[in-house]
């Protein structure tokens, strides 16, 4: 504990003075034993139940207040309860992955003097949504109110809802375009946007004067602030009820226990040792209107990652050889990169809700400076970052996964979280007026496969385990668009004994505007990130969009003929081209493109996730259900499963056993045939290697990494046996 009363130290000393408590001890603040905990742990467990009550309870009363359907409809909010140095001690459930994001915006205020201008005083509403501060994205707006009682500072109150609009280059809030952070919209660094319990007025004009439609952000700082002050009382009469002394040690010693759990868990789940993943991501952007004047037109991206667990449960996290930033808006910061740990972990080891900070004091990032992780210059752009972070993490669970399997705990497996595209609008709304939003259906993608069972359809994103896709009604009243189809793509799901779970797409009729833009982002083309495991295959990732400009449907519906209500099947004409006359447009990647108008007709697909074990091991009882059901089509069963399908009387799927068995052994004995050696394998890629034999983005890739990393260039010399400088002509 502090060597001295908290109360006598200045806040910045206090956190200076907690920091080296932790660098001395190993312990957070110090606290070598849990005495309050070792007195009576029945209230001592009864107490943090009720500051995660409190945090539940304000983000469901907050989601009331908001007009935004992210935060009503999606649930795009998380609320949570500091220290007064600002470590998480209790959070809700949401959009985990800010909790710490907020801790570094509090702890920012604090070392840079804002005790002493602009001051923090009970009733103060203090805003910040730069990544370069304590945030993931520019549309992660964070709010933090401090608590005060019999007159000192003992805590704070911090809400973040994501916005669907942010002012940025194009409209939404993962602003496309961005390739610096001076087109990414509106920024709020670290500021009191709020004094005696009431945001400022200049504030919220601010916002109204800067935003394509200020009524979501304003709403939401309004939502915010009512959680903030919910908890901040909840607090304040918690600390009547225990007295101040014991709230000031209780609330740290809920961290250290935090901290503590998670080394036992780590312990208790996993194998210590050094695990490597590798992941990469593509972006085709070359010759799409405003991409990337000041960068390449297509890249790629190297994600190396090396998982280090201690023998006393510490894991670390190490992206050296992982490529540098660039402009574009996918860049990463530190806070970022601490949001993809935090949920990783509280999904996947900590996810009865006991968490807090001190399980991300049990882990360590390693992040390499000026790579897209730790950029080494804070005008770069981040409004994209999830493009990278999920991929990213994607390997980490995966990596984790298999040292649940090394321990023996197979059911705790999963494949992994995958990236969800994103759809962006803006122009003329239905209503006549400017509009411009994110539309957060993309919060439903398919999830990895776990070792047990198929992955869930629809129904999973990494960064907010509530994931909700929202009522089709309440999108259409925010959007000039109508909805004609919601269909689940078929074999979108990486492929596996257990197979990943399915995207889905919608098909969108453009309707009352003669002015909407769509802007389309966090697209992985041409390469697989989101990856299988064990056997399983990855999800593909290279959904095309498909539009119809200047389309007959209105025609169409007055004479009652069928309309395309999906793409369908056919990967060489699309149910669209079948049914609707008009302007067929396909694109890879991202969309962006002259403005549609009304009859026009558009379609967007989301991610599935990762398979698990042996395609050829897989139920064909329950292939033929998802046959039916349409997660799967005949030819996928067969081609890929080697699972035959009869008809039953009814023309449903059943699966044939006898001839399924039949065809397996074929399918077998067809990959003994094309089967090799590793070390042939290799001996045959090193020659390639060795005459710098690649597309013209993976050798500048491998080239960017070289000069960054020397470890990695050593790595990459030793395993091709070549100089990996000479090869790839790096100076």
């Amino acid at each position: 504990m502090l060597d001295k009363p908290a109360s006598a130290l200045r806040i910045r000393e206090r956190l200076l003075e907690s920091e080296r408590l932790m660098e001395e001890t190993g312990c957070y603040d110090g606290i070598t034993e849990l005495k309050l905990r070792n007195q009576d742990p029945l209230k001592f467990e009864t107490l943090h139940t009720k500051l995660r009550a409190y945090c539940v309870s304000a983000r469901e009363m907050a989601r009331r207040i908001s007009a935004s359907p992210g935060v009503r409809e999606v649930g795009e909010m998380v609320v949570a309860i500091y220290t007064s140095e600002g470590d998480a001690i209790a959070l809700s459930n949401g959009i985990m992955v800010h909790v710490h994001t907020m801790s570094r915006f509090i702890k920012w205020m604090i070392r840079n003097g804002y005790e002493e201008n602009p001051q923090i005083r009970d009733g103060d509403i203090f805003a910040n949504n730069d990544a370069f501060i304590g945030t993931v994205q520019v549309p992660d707006v964070m709010d933090v109110v401090p608590i005060f009682h019999s007159g000192k500072l003992v805590g704070w109150a911090g809400a973040v809802c994501h916005e669907l609009e942010a002012g940025g280059i194009t409209p939404g809030g993962d602003v496309a375009l961005a390739q610096e952070r001076f087109t990414e919209g509106l920024f709020v660094c670290a500021e009191k946007v709020g004094e005696n319990n009431e945001l400022r007025r200049d504030y919220v004009i601010r916002c109204e004067r800067n935003l394509r439609m200020p009524i979501y952000w304003v709403l939401d700082e309004k939502a915010k602030v009512a959680s903030c002050i919910d908890m901040r009382e909840s607090v304040k009469a918690l600390i009547d009820e225990i007295g101040l002394d014991y709230w000031m040690q209780v609330s740290k010693e809920f961290i250290e226990e935090g901290r503590r759990a998670q080394l036992a868990r780590t312990r208790q789940l996993t194998v210590p040792g050094i695990y490597r993943g590798h992941t990469f991501y593509g972006h085709v952007t070359k010759g799409k209107p405003g991409y990337q004047p000041l960068g390449d037109p297509d890249w790629l991206y190297n994600i190396p990652i090396e998982m280090e667990i201690t023998t006393d449960g510490k894991i670390v996290m190490d992206f050296e050889g992982t490529q540098p930033w660039g402009y574009h808006s996918m860049n990463c910061t530190p806070a970022g990169m601490d949001g993809g740990m935090f949920v990783t972990l509280t999904q996947h080891m900590n996810f009865e809700g006991l968490v807090n900070d001190g399980a991300w004091m049990a882990t360590e990032l390693k992040l390499p400076h000026g790579t897209w992780t730790n950029p080494d210059n804070e005008m770069v752009a981040t409004a994209t970052s999830w493009a990278l972070l999920l991929p990213a993490y994607g390997v980490f669970q995966r990596l984790l996964s298999r040292s649940f399997i090394a321990r023996g705990f197979v059911e705790e497996a999963f494949v992994g979280q995958v990236n969800s595209p994103m759809i962006e609008m803006g122009g003329t709304s239905q209503y006549g007026t400017p509009f411009g939003m994110a539309h957060f259906e993309c919060a439903a993608a398919g999830s990895g496969a776990l070792a047990i069972k198929d992955g869930l359809d629809t129904a999973y994103v990494g960064w907010n385990p509530e994931s909700d896709m929202g009522n089709i009604e309440i999108w259409e009243q925010n959007m000039p668009m109508l909805y004609i189809g919601r269909s689940i793509v078929p074999n979108s799901g990486g492929a596996g004994k257990y197979r990943g779970g399915c995207s889905f797409l919608s098909t969108w009729l453009v309707s009352k505007t003669d002015h909407l833009r769509l802007v389309t982002s966090e697209h992985s083309s041409r390469v697989f990130d989101n990856g299988g495991l064990c056997g399983g295959y990855p999800a593909p990732t290279c959904q095309k969009h498909r539009a119809v400009r200047h389309s007959n449907i209105f025609e169409l519906a007055e004479n009652g003929a069928p309309l395309a209500h999906h793409t369908g099947t056919n990967p060489y004409r699309s149910e669209l081209e079948v049914r609707l006359e008009g302007e067929h447009v396909t694109m890879e990647g991202p969309y962006i493109t002259a403005p549609h108008k009304t009859g026009d007709v558009f379609t967007h697909s989301y991610n599935g996730g990762g398979g698990y074990g042996d395609v050829l091991e897989r139920d064909p009882v329950k292939t033929a259900w998802d046959v039916e059901n349409g997660f799967l089509t005949k030819e996928a069963a067969e081609g890929i499963f080697g699972i035959v399908l009869d008809e039953d009387e009814e023309g449903f799927p059943v699966a044939n056993l006898d001839a399924t068995k039949r065809h397996r052994a074929e399918m077998r004995a067809k990959r003994l045939a094309r089967a090799k050696p590793v070390s042939e394998w290799i001996a045959k890629e090193r020659e390639r290697v060795k005459t710098s034999d690649f597309a013209p983005e993976v050798k500048k890739m491998y080239a960017r990494a070289i000069k960054l990393s020397a470890r990695f260039a050593r790595d990459f010399s030793t395993f091709w046996d070549v100089d990996a400088k000479s090869t790839l002509g790096v100076e």
